[in-house]
């Protein structure tokens, strides 16, 4: 069964661009192997990544994060089950926190400072529908 989950978490420490490129290649070789696709997007702190795959792939990849030391207040924002993966073609994408990204960010977020943990359900899959729709959030 495909699944697609929608997590949040706050970086327990402040992550450098090298620390940020570390987890991106090691997301994109470890999700390759694991049949995982999805984005993750990095904005004031704030880990929001979305997974999608196998339930019980995404599942150990989710349980894997919970012990990571670079997450903290990890939440569960939305899961659901898929007919079809949405971000066939990515291991996993990365919009960053760039002052290009900004109005992306504020679209969606009800502050000045983006926030997944106030947001609902259909604003969670609207931001990450837009991200696909519009390949230049990508870094």
């Amino acid at each position: 069964m495909l699944i697609q989950l929608i997590y949040a978490s706050r970086c327990s420490r402040v992550l450098g661009p090298a620390d940020v490129k570390d987890i991106l290649s090691a997301s994109q070789r470890n999700n390759t192997r694991a049949g995982i696709t999805g984005a993750l997007c990095l904005n004031n702190g704030i880990f929001l990544q979305l997974l999608e795959g196998d339930r019980t792939a995404v599942n150990a990849l989710y349980h894997r994060l919970l012990k990571d030391d670079r997450h903290r207040d990890t939440a569960i924002l939305d899961m659901n089950e898929i007919p079809h993966r949405r971000f066939t073609g990515w291991s996993m994408g990365l919009i960053a926190s760039l002052e290009t990204n900004r109005q992306l960010f504020l679209k969606y977020s009800g502050t000045a400072d983006f926030d997944p943990y106030t947001m609902g359900t259909a604003s969670l899959r609207s931001f990450f529908e837009e991200i696909l729709q519009n390949v230049r959030w990508l870094e």
